[in-house]
């Protein structure tokens, strides 16, 4: 049985579509080889997919571009002429935009002036007004920034000393360290080196030594201030 002819048209289903471009591509590819080798021919193949995939095949005994330049000597044109032109003009506008933009920074800068009308001045003005503002709007949205995360900064250190401070007052007030009034221990947070506390059980035999000792139920507390 001899295979059917397949109807010429788009293949609709994708994973078809590029079975067939896949198996049709290398058999085109094939035939290539088979006429460099076979014919001495030069051969020079490019597809791109539906996907903008490319694939191409050359013959081994020679180039892409020179397989363009003996395409225009064939032909009597010039490929690369028009793209050549392109890029020129290409050129030439990139070099007036540039020459423009210098002249602009120039002019704001306040120089190149003379030659201006009141019109051009009065809208370099106005331009430069408002390049001003949006400078001057970022600057002090900058510093608003700035100031809030120092506040928030400032805050936090607080949090922290308070903390620190609190933690240190119960140590004091705690039995393991003995009772120590409030103005000794907020002295000694402020950083008081010349102050200590000691403590001292009731009924120590030496406390008859100490005329500062003030006595109680529980622990007293011995001021000393260093000079």
């Amino acid at each position: 049985m001899g295979r059917g002819k397949i109807e010429i048209k788009k293949i609709e289903n994708p994973t078809n579509r590029q079975v067939t471009y896949s198996k049709r591509r290398n058999g085109i590819f094939k035939k290539a080889q088979e006429l460099t080798v076979l014919c001495d021919a030069k051969v020079s193949l490019i597809m791109f997919s539906n996907t903008n995939k490319l694939n191409e095949y050359i013959s081994p005994s020679t180039s892409t571009k020179k397989i363009y330049d003996q395409y225009q000597n064939a032909l009597g044109i010039d490929l690369w002429g028009t793209q050549y032109e392109k890029m020129q003009e290409q050129l030439r506008k990139l070099n007036d935009i540039n020459h423009k933009l210098r002249i602009e920074i120039r002019q704001r800068r306040g120089e190149g002036l003379n030659d201006l009308s009141i019109d051009h001045l009065h809208g370099l003005e106005q331009h430069m007004t408002e390049a001003l503002n949006g400078v001057r709007g970022r600057k002090y949205h900058v510093i608003k920034t700035q100031n809030e995360t120092y506040r928030k900064k400032v805050k936090n250190l607080e949090e922290r000393h308070g903390n620190l401070l609190m933690e240190y007052e119960a140590k004091l007030e705690d039995r393991q360290y003995g009772l120590v009034d409030n103005e000794a221990a907020v002295a000694l947070a402020n950083g008081a080196s010349n102050l200590y506390a000691f403590r001292l059980h009731h009924g120590h035999n030496h406390h008859h030594h100490l005329p500062n000792l003030h006595l109680g139920d529980g622990f007293g507390v011995h001021e000393l201030r260093l000079p």
